[in-house]
């Protein structure tokens, strides 16, 4: 298991300037996460510092060469979910790797991909749940049906054999990504990948059936939606971090209620723009900082 003193997830402007405060104060620093939406080859010209224009891969590149220069080891490994350690600190889980931190930092936007069911939000909280760790526990022993076509969905059907052994993934109709070694452990525990969609939920009081696009049904008793890759409102919900909508709630200095993870982007849906990520970032980085020297006072 790696161990570092502050993981980042997210590689995006937010997440980059965390990192420079970070590893600038001599924190091992580690930022997990592959290109941002934002590494394009579009042009930003709104951007303090460049009159003549950049483009999004260009001022990426140059904040992970910024991060690097004070030791931030950057990463290309798609985080899959985040717990905290029965010891303290925190665990983190990639499709490669685990990692032990004493701090997080969230940063890695706001995408949330809707599963395209019309009437899904009748159901949340009765029978749709977005949060393996949180809900598993009622879905003992009933059917449930995962809806993702990644290897996040994978690893939330894997995690929910702790409470039942009646589970699906449904792709909604995606190309599967799902990968071979996933593939192959979910076969070992009977998890079949159904590439159809789920288009209406049907159940008097909580969820009892799904409908399906070509008219097939399935009898249900939950349904857990893992579209895309997990975000920060994936890692709120398992923290039991306060959101707002689909952004988590965070002070101005970038603090969730959870101590010692803090939150800095378009995750906290203030103004959605690169130079506030930047700011947020920075801030976030300093909270930080401040968060473990007081730990480790305490220590002593």
């Amino acid at each position: 298991m790696k161990k570092t003193d502050i993981a980042i997830i997210g590689q995006g402007p937010a997440g980059l300037s965390a990192a420079i405060y970070t590893a600038r104060a001599g924190l091992k620093t580690l930022v997990l996460g592959c290109d941002p939406k934002v590494a394009g080859n579009y042009v930003i010209d709104n951007y303090f510092g460049f009159p003549d224009s950049i483009t999004g891969k260009e001022l990426i590149e140059l904040g992970c060469r910024h991060a690097q220069k004070f030791g931030a080891e950057l990463i290309c490994e798609k985080v899959l979910n985040v717990h905290q350690a029965d010891e303290g600190g925190f665990e983190i889980k990639t499709d490669i790797s685990t990692v032990s931190a004493r701090a997080i930092i969230l940063a890695t936007g706001v995408s949330r991909v809707r599963p395209g069911i019309k009437n899904i939000s009748d159901y949340e909280g009765r029978g749709v749940s977005y949060c393996v760790s949180c809900d598993g526990f009622f879905f003992k022993n009933r059917k449930v049906l995962v809806l993702g076509e990644g290897i996040f969905a994978a690893n939330q059907a894997l995690e929910l054999k702790n409470y039942t052994p009646h589970i699906s993934i449904c792709t909604q109709k995606k190309k599967d990504k799902i990968t071979d070694d996933y593939h192959k452990q979910l076969d070992r525990d009977n998890i079949p990948v159904l590439t159809g969609k789920v288009v209406e939920l049907r159940g008097e009081k909580f969820v009892e059936q799904a409908v399906f696009e070509d008219g097939n049904t399935s009898d249900v008793d939950g349904i857990f939606v893992a579209m895309g890759e997990a975000s920060s409102l994936d890692f709120a919900y398992t923290l039991g971090i306060t959101t707002r909508g689909v952004f988590i709630d965070a002070d101005y200095e970038q603090r969730t209620n959870i101590s010692g993870v803090f939150a800095a982007g378009d995750c906290v849906g203030r103004f959605l723009q690169i130079s506030v990520a930047v700011g947020e970032g920075a801030i976030a980085g300093h909270s930080a900082i401040a968060y473990l020297k007081d730990s480790a006072a305490e220590k002593t």
